[in-house]
């Protein structure tokens, strides 16, 4: 949707510039500050992908047969009947075009990041955020969002200028993060979604959805925002359940004050950790555990609070994000290790219809997180 500025004026505040500025989003007025300090380590800066045969054949599978003139597909295999608590088949998701958005950056394909970053506004962008869903076969786009969603957008619009040494998306990054403080991060609080109709969201936030270099870029404002970002990392922090399964809680209860004790999504847990490593605030007993895990290759799907083993099965979504982490941390020997174990699932009969991408060529289904965690791991 079109923003309409109210009014702008500059001040300078110490170190910082800040634009200042209201914008009407469709459910209460934003403020706008854009920081005068250039976005840094949006993405590294420099390269341990080494596995140029694999990653380009990923990347011609996912164009060609998942990225569509609307966003990408969820999962290559339709399906017939749509989920009302999942996307699933040919739905889009605005976690999908986010991470396609930060390939882009990394592989320096400034043309295609503006042509899809229009793309991803056309299809998710209504009342100031991005809906999570959009399913092309009805035309329904659903009317939350998901806030990590929008922040891993974010993401990708400062790694485009951070990479291109430019201004280009500066404002309209700080345009949406404005839009979210009335939302799903009202009173500095991250939560999972916001209902811009209902004009209400939920008290909880999933720890993984806590992208803490972003809220941290965002934070220099004034002493009001400092003091927020201080108390997000306090609350991710907070989460961690012990040395002796060294990950952290699922999300936190703003209202209450309390941490979730259901079990772990293991790629979401990974999410988690790579935010805390992007602020150097990943622990060493959490890298030994990671280190281990992706040696042994049993990094599982879930598990409980106390670590026991929920679900044993696979991910090469978790691997790559691991690969993703090694690489924030400069350990190039264990992102390498982490890749080799996605590697591991890539399809690589020529004749199967995914070859090239992550996935099972049996069952045909490719889904849309584990062949974009790849691409933006194999491109780090």
């Amino acid at each position: 949707m079109e923003m309409l500025v109210m009014k702008r004026w500059i001040l300078a505040v110490g170190l910082t510039l800040i634009v200042l500025g209201t914008v009407a989003c469709g459910r209460s007025t934003a403020h706008v500050a854009v920081p005068k300090a250039a976005p840094t380590a949006m993405v590294p800066s420099t390269s341990y992908g080494r596995d140029s045969t694999q990653r380009q054949r990923l990347v011609r599978f996912t164009q060609a047969k998942m990225v569509r003139k609307q966003g990408v597909y969820t999962n290559y295999r339709d399906t017939q009947q749509r989920q009302a608590s999942a996307a699933t088949g040919h739905e889009m998701l605005s976690e999908s075009s986010g991470m396609w958005l930060l390939y882009l950056a990394e592989a320096h394909r400034w043309r295609d990041f503006r042509e899809f970053y229009g793309v991803t506004k056309r299809t998710f962008y209504k009342d100031g955020q991005f809906s999570y869903r959009y399913d092309p076969r009805s035309g329904k786009r659903y009317g939350v969002n998901a806030t990590l969603d929008d922040l891993r957008i974010i993401r990708a619009l400062l790694a485009y200028d951070q990479l291109r040494g430019t201004h280009h998306y500066r404002r309209t990054a700080a345009t949406l993060y404005a839009h979210l403080r009335t939302g799903a991060l009202g009173k500095g609080e991250v939560t999972n979604y916001y209902d811009p109709a209902a004009k209400s969201g939920t008290r909880t936030g999933s720890l993984a959805y806590f992208d803490l270099q972003v809220l941290r870029y965002y934070s220099r404002e004034n002493a009001t925002t400092r003091r927020q970002y201080a108390r997000q990392l306090r609350v991710v922090k907070g989460g961690y359940l012990g040395d002796a399964f060294p990950l952290y809680a699922v999300d936190y209860n703003w209202q209450t004050g309390k941490y979730g004790h259901q079990n772990l999504n293991t790629t979401e847990a990974m999410e988690t950790l790579l935010h805390l490593a992007q602020v150097g605030q990943l622990r060493a007993t959490t890298r030994r555990w990671l280190v281990q895990r992706v040696n042994r290759g049993d990094l599982a799907l879930s598990y409980s609070t106390a670590g026991e083993v929920v679900n044993a099965g696979q991910s090469a979504g978790s691997y790559a994000v691991c690969a993703q982490i090694f690489r924030v941390l400069h350990d190039r020997e264990h992102y390498q290790a982490a890749m080799r174990r996605v590697w591991a699932d890539q399809v690589t009969k020529p004749q199967s219809p995914l070859f090239g991408g992550i996935g099972d060529a049996t069952t045909q289904d490719a889904f849309s997180y584990n062949n974009l965690a790849a691409l933006v791991a194999a491109f780090q």
